[in-house]
């Protein structure tokens, strides 16, 4: 698979299909890989030069998404690189036709808080996104599942000029 040649220092994202190259990356993070081939699901890769160095995911369900799988290489962190590649995911989201943004999260509250992102009740998300596969991989587990907080963003207004 071709990929744009990029600059080293400067980084770019961009959506992609290599889902072996996330597969990798997610590896690396000890991230959930599973159903990471959900043909809905979106996956959106940050480059460092040509190197990838960040990835996340977008399963989108209805008028819902879900932002899974976040992870951003340990030396390239504290670069903007996760806020860069939330912001393209909300993007793919809501041009997906979601208007909401659930995640599940064990750590990086602040992060995720900074970024307008509120507590939301775990059945909330699971009613919303059953059907994606890692909402589905957390209802086959109630135990890891309850170990998960749930964050919920409102992009209803994404993209809507106000004058």
């Amino acid at each position: 698979m071709a990929f744009r040649k990029h600059r080293s220092g400067e980084i770019a994202i961009e959506q992609t299909r290599d889902l072996a190259r996330v597969r990798k990356l997610l590896e690396q993070g000890k991230m959930l890989t599973d159903g990471i081939e959900w043909p809905p699901a979106c996956y959106l890769l940050a480059f460092d030069g040509d190197d990838a160095v960040g990835v996340v995911g977008v399963e989108p369900l209805l008028d819902s998404a879900l932002l899974r799988s976040l992870y951003v290489l340990e030396q390239h962190r504290h670069r903007e690189i996760g806020r860069r590649l939330v912001r393209a995911a909300r993007q793919a989201a809501h041009t997906r036709g979601a208007r909401q943004l659930f995640l599940f999260a064990t750590s990086a509250e602040r992060f995720f808080c900074r970024l307008g992102f509120q507590h939301a009740p775990l059945e909330e998300l699971s009613a919303a996104l059953k059907g994606s596969p890692q909402t589905d991989y957390y209802l086959a587990r109630p135990q890891e599942r309850a170990l998960e907080i749930a964050y919920r963003l409102d992009i209803s207004r994404d993209g809507i000029i106000e004058r």
